[in-house]
């Protein structure tokens, strides 16, 4: 009965984050608070189920540690913040993020835990990318509310496009880390290189550059980690056909946009849908091919650093397909390749905020959500945010020193759990740590920290990382 129930809890422990991405992201009190019930429900059968329901090595409690009292400061800082159902807002989150912690890595344990992990995180990414998609192959018959601020970008289900962007590139990576796994089934590749062709899609449709630095990052780190040529044979092909894909959207406006007749809408949709199949039946084919072709072995360090750098520049093609970026100090506004080339954003003058912040409350700052206000207060633009646009300035202008302590110790100690795994079950681990890599480095850009679909899939994979270090066994003594 218990391995039964284990079962069930993890089906919906990994199902979650897709569950929540359709009803905005879970960023809402509602769907949230819903989320939360569900994970501490299934917290409370991983403490039944498991013998040692919390983490048994030093980095896992780390990270577990760092977790909570992140979750404490905020809690605290209830007290002193300025608009308090704002405070309990975020509290209420970091509720559900804990919860999604003990219980991934109390019930992902075993050799299975990691390898699970990667394709139902990545085909929850992929089902959430194809909905938004459904509504530019098939605009007759699926319609997706649009709003004014995304002015075309692919925003839904998250409502949030550099959210949706995010998404779809840690999908990406989680498909590309399979498709390369010679371990698995051939299937399970094919359908992973498949699947690769609209998620890249999903990302381009974004235009968010935060989005694609994530790719970029997920790539480097998915090469330099695994060192195997079958990672970057797929790579190559799964990358390559993203961009194809890319290329033929950018020449459907009415696609990319969203602007145009009912006339031009479906037709072009047909195309980008007719151009998905083939260059998804193009990229198997090749990618069959290619892999079977004495894929096994090791790159070098220096060789697969450098096939890391490649891929950049691949990726970077999309970036740098049409025009130059604005001078205005604004990205060119809505669905246009050419805000791609673009370093303006208003980004600067949110962090600028956040570091006066930090520098007059350092401790303890302002507490949790107080951003929006100091912002209105202090700001030199009209510009209605509501947060810094990264979790790291946020977290110091917030909640000072001890806010960015508590980070620092969950961070550090998912790290430290990654890099012992990584040295002795190294294919394993490679596409939980390369998306886990994108999304922090992504999350000091944005604010997927507020948005439970994109976050839990971190905390998933970063308990999954943990509960494969507990089942490390002790290293060998020497004499």
């Amino acid at each position: 009965m218990s391995a039964a129930l284990r079962k069930v809890a993890v089906a919906l422990l990994l199902v979650v984050p897709t569950v929540v991405a359709f009803f905005s992201g879970g960023y809402f009190d509602g769907p949230r608070l819903i989320a939360g019930v569900v994970v501490w429900g299934i917290v409370l059968v991983a403490v039944w189920a498991s013998p040692c329901p919390l983490p048994r090595r030093r980095a896992g409690r780390i990270a577990l540690l760092g977790l909570a009292l992140l979750t404490l400061v905020v809690g605290v800082s209830i007290l002193w913040a300025p608009l308090r159902s704002v405070a309990q807002a975020d509290l209420q989150r970091l509720v559900l993020y804990l919860g999604a912690l003990v219980a991934a890595a109390a019930l992902l344990r075993g050799r299975a835990g990691l390898r699970m992990v990667e394709p139902v995180l990545g085909l929850g990414a992929l089902l959430v990318t194809c909905y938004a998609l459904a509504a530019r192959v098939a605009p007759g018959i699926v319609h997706e509310a649009a709003t004014a601020s995304a002015a075309g970008r692919l925003e839904q289900p998250l409502t949030y496009w550099n959210a949706g962007g995010i998404l779809a590139a840690v999908g990406l990576i989680l498909a590309l880390r399979v498709a390369a796994d010679l371990a698995r089934k051939p299937l399970e590749r094919s359908a992973a290189i498949a699947a690769a062709v609209p998620l890249g899609l999903g990302v381009y449709l974004t235009f968010s550059r935060g989005a694609l630095l994530g790719v970029a990052v997920g790539a480097i780190l998915l090469i330099v980690l695994s060192r195997e040529r079958s990672q970057l044979r797929a790579m190559v092909v799964g990358i390559g056909s993203a961009v194809a894909v890319s290329v033929v959207a950018a020449f459907l406006p009415a696609v990319r946009t969203l602007q145009g007749s009912s006339g031009e809408l479906r037709i072009q949709g047909l195309i980008l849908l007719a151009a998905i199949v083939v260059i998804a039946a193009a990229a198997v084919a090749v990618a069959r091919w290619w892999l079977a072709r004495e894929s096994q072995g090791e790159l070098s360090s220096s060789r697969a650093l450098a096939a890391g750098l490649a891929a950049v520049v691949v990726i970077g093609f999309v970036a740098v397909a049409a025009g130059n970026g604005s001078t205005n100090g604004q990205p060119r506004f809505g669905a246009d390749t050419r805000r791609l080339t673009s370093f303006e954003s208003n980004r600067y003058a949110y962090w600028k905020v956040a570091g006066a912040m930090f520098v007059s409350a350092p401790v303890a700052g302002d507490g949790s959500g107080s951003f929006r206000v100091i912002w209105r207060r202090d700001r030199k633009i009209i510009d209605p945010v509501l947060d810094a646009h990264s979790l790291y300035f946020e977290t110091a202008a917030e909640l000072g020193v001890l806010g960015l302590v508590a980070l620092a110790l969950f961070i550090g100690g998912v790290f430290a759990a990654g890099r012992n795994v990584l040295l002795r079950r190294r294919s394993e681990v490679a596409g939980a740590l390369a998306a886990l890599g994108a999304l922090a480095v992504h999350a000091g850009l944005d604010w997927d920290w507020e948005m439970p679909a994109v976050a839990l899939i971190g905390l998933l994979l970063a308990g999954a990382v943990v509960a494969a270090n507990d089942d490390l066994p002790p290293a060998p003594t020497q004499g």
